[in-house]
């Protein structure tokens, strides 16, 4: 646990800041290379990037303060609180947003962003881990459980480091998706994203401390069924597109002599 790397002229540069600098510069190196690989124009990834982490953070906020509007106070405004389906919903829509501003095929410029997406969301998640901002798991004995008695939310028993499991299936999936960009359609690459994201959220809540609040499933494993039926669906919504209708069978007259 590192929550501040270190001091420059008694200002912290602490790591979850620095996490999400990092998440958006690599997203933006990643996406600027699919874009040249599309022929599309490199600075428009990056503007993608920058505004989508922008808008992001902001409905992030929102989002959050909306969960937590029976404890609202000023505090909460200045305080790293942020939820993680508000800046993928925030992040999507201005990147709907700018692609069409920049006359842009939508369905490439999603493939391309899935990728990215899911390494910068690993990333972030890593600074999640050493600031300990409370995003742990529940009590644990395995060997690899860890207290946080200097984290942003303290804990002083072992827990399930939630983030690193967050983290490392991020990374798993980028990896799948990097294999299936060179076999299914940009579409379709996007819904294997939201699919193995929301797969991932629901198994690391098991771990989690979050709240029931439906059918035994928390907030965020709410999202990530929605997730997963989202994604399904522009699989088979994309595949259905681009099967070709097999052609009408006409009866064979009989040959006339």
């Amino acid at each position: 646990m590192w929550p501040v790397l270190f001091s420059v002229f008694g200002i912290q540069i602490q790591s979850y800041g620095v996490s999400k600098a990092l998440a958006a510069l690599v997203a933006a190196w990643l996406l600027g290379r699919a874009f040249r690989r599309l022929g599309f124009p490199v600075e428009q990834a990056h503007s993608l990037v920058l505004w989508a982490a922008v808008w992001g953070f902001v409905a992030a906020k929102v989002y959050f303060l909306i969960d937590n509007r029976a404890q609202f106070s000023w505090h909460l405004l200045g305080s790293s609180g942020f939820v993680w389906y508000g800046g993928l919903i925030g992040g999507i829509l201005t990147v709907v947003v700018l692609t069409r501003r920049y006359r842009l095929p939508l369905a490439s410029v999603a493939g391309a962003t899935a990728l990215p997406l899911s390494v910068a969301y690993g990333i972030g998640r890593i600074g999640c881990f050493l600031a300990g901002d409370g995003t742990y798991g529940t009590p644990t004995d395995l060997p690899w459980g860890m207290a946080f008695p200097d984290g942003v939310v303290p804990v002083t028993v072992p827990v399930h480091p939630a983030q690193l499991y967050e983290a490392a299936g991020a990374f798993a999936i980028a990896a799948v998706l990097w294999l299936l960009a060179r076999r299914w359609l940009p579409l379709s690459v996007f819904g294997g994203y939201l699919a193995l994201s929301g797969a991932a959220r629901l198994l690391v809540e098991i771990v989690r401390v979050n709240d029931r609040v439906l059918l035994g499933l928390t907030e965020a494993q709410l999202f990530g069924v929605l997730s997963i039926i989202a994604g399904v669906m522009l699989i088979a919504v994309d595949r259905r597109q681009r099967t070709p209708e097999p052609a009408a069978a006409h009866p064979v007259e009989p040959a006339r002599v």
